[in-house]
């Protein structure tokens, strides 16, 4: 399997809501760093246990919105719903060896675009 192929079976995997078994196409000592909180999660276990862990409202659905790859790099850009939250998830992978050794994930909040704006601008939904 190329790069892309491999995350786009995780990002299958994951739809099943068994983040035990998504985790099976991360390697042993996977990290996944989140900037935005500053945290670092290392192991495919602890990936494991804070997505089943995670406190959501219900399954959670994915929508693939598009994924590019140059070699072992590929970045998803995917939106996620347990059905009360929204979010989009952009994320930068490493795979090896046909594994994700390495995310960086970004999880940007919308927000109302200011009023000075408004002018150059047309509100998309």
């Amino acid at each position: 399997m190329n790069a892309k192929e491999v995350v786009i079976a995780f990002l299958k995997a994951t739809e099943s809501n068994d983040f035990f078994k998504a985790s099976e196409w991360l390697s042993e000592d996977f990290e996944c760093y989140w900037p935005q909180s500053s945290e670092l999660i290392i192991g495919r276990v602890n990936f494991a246990l804070i997505n089943t862990n995670y406190p959501a409202n219900g399954t959670w659905k994915y929508h693939i919105n598009s994924i590019v790859c140059e070699g072992n790099q590929v970045v998803s850009d995917v939106n996620v719903t347990d059905g009360s939250v929204c979010a989009r998830a952009i994320t930068f992978h490493t795979v090896e060896s046909e594994l994700i050794t390495r995310q960086t994930e970004f999880w940007p909040e919308n927000y109302e675009a200011p009023e000075w704006r408004k002018q150059w601008v047309r509100i998309v939904k």
